[in-house]
């Protein structure tokens, strides 16, 4: 199977995703420039942090017009997977290929720290290796990280059960004082209703060796591997 890793003037986790893909898991690895459109060789492809464009205008609005957009919709279109992390879910929400949006954090500040979050479901390919409503910890780092939208959409999301990830304590109980930035219904990862495109504002590649803190994120990319590697 192979990654791909799109990058745009701004991105600054293409690398760290990288290290975990191609470095600690051994796996083919292509960085995307963004007027690359050619995706065919790719089975995942991840939209990753940073600034892309600056963050000018507001998150993602301007990355969802570069070239390789239009070939990233046509990926996800045939089933193939797509992981938006941090800015990379707001560059999904702007595209449309999940729904909501992301903006700015409750208190107006950025946010760098390691947040508990839990898992509400474990059939999806991309969270196979966690247990339902196992708590984990990733690294948070956004200042437009709040999920937003309206109530049909947040009521139609959930009766899906397109959440994947919701920001809770330590134990799992999820409430106000738990959710770092003011994400409705606590919101911290969703998928789109056919569970191929996953978008995360926590960053599951900056927790996958533990001379980094911990390792709750590699179980992510490692249940993309395992999945594929069964269905090829």
């Amino acid at each position: 199977m192979k990654f791909g890793i799109l990058v745009f003037p701004g991105s600054n986790c293409d690398r760290d995703v990288a290290t975990v893909t191609s470095g600690i898991l051994q796996q083919p690895t292509r960085l995307i420039w963004h007027s690359d459109t050619d995706l065919s060789d790719c089975d995942v492809v991840v939209v990753p942090g940073g600034f892309s464009y600056g963050d000018y205008l507001r998150c993602g609005a301007i990355a969802r017009f570069a070239p390789v957009m239009r070939s990233l919709q046509e990926h996800a279109a045939k089933g193939k997977y797509v992981l938006g992390i941090c800015n990379g879910f707001q560059i999904l929400t702007e595209s449309g290929l999940l729904q909501g949006a992301l903006v700015r954090n409750r208190d107006l500040h950025f946010i760098c720290d390691r947040a508990p979050l839990r898992v509400e479901r474990n059939d999806l390919v991309f969270t196979q290796k966690y247990q339902k409503h196992q708590v984990i910890s990733l690294p948070i780092a956004h200042g437009e990280g709040c999920y937003f939208a309206d109530a049909d959409t947040l009521k139609e999301i959930e009766d899906n059960q397109q959440i994947v990830f919701r920001y809770c304590d330590a134990i799992g109980h999820v409430s106000d004082d738990s959710n770092p930035n003011g994400s409705l219904n606590n919101i911290a990862g969703i998928t789109n209703k056919q569970g191929n495109v996953i978008g995360m504002m926590p960053h599951p590649e900056r927790a996958a060796e533990k001379i980094v803190g911990g390792t709750d994120g590699k179980a992510l990319f490692e249940g993309l591997i395992s999945g594929l590697l069964i269905n090829a």
